[in-house]
């Protein structure tokens, strides 16, 4: 059985409607991430950038162990604890530790003390 282009073209075209339909919109990602910067108890200035790049960092860190109190422990006080420290050290990130410094104090809104 052959499928004609206009049969091909009507199928890719539901499949694409299907996958946009599917797919969370940009809008709603942005507010789970900014709400969840206020839960961390950050008092500073929200990035969505820097919180992404901070998050990875204890999200890279929890699929390395996988113990998921790690990756609350990580991220708790707005990045502040030794276990960040500890997490961007297991995972050989050392070099960019006062960039994540500079990072935390923007986002936590104070020095970070790690």
């Amino acid at each position: 059985m052959h499928l004609s282009s206009l049969q091909l073209a009507c199928a890719a075209l539901a499949a694409l409607a299907l996958s946009a339909a599917a797919a969370p919109p940009a809008q709603t990602q942005h507010h789970v991430a900014r709400r969840s910067f206020f839960n961390l108890q950050c008092k500073g200035v929200y990035d969505a950038a820097i919180f992404a790049r901070l998050d990875r960092i204890c999200d890279d860190c929890y699929t390395l162990f996988r113990e998921p109190q790690l990756y609350s422990l990580c991220r708790k006080d707005c990045f502040t604890t030794d276990y960040f420290k500890g997490c961007v050290e297991v995972l050989r990130e050392t070099d960019q530790l006062e960039l994540f410094k500079t990072y935390i104090k923007q986002l936590h809104g104070a020095d970070p003390g790690i």
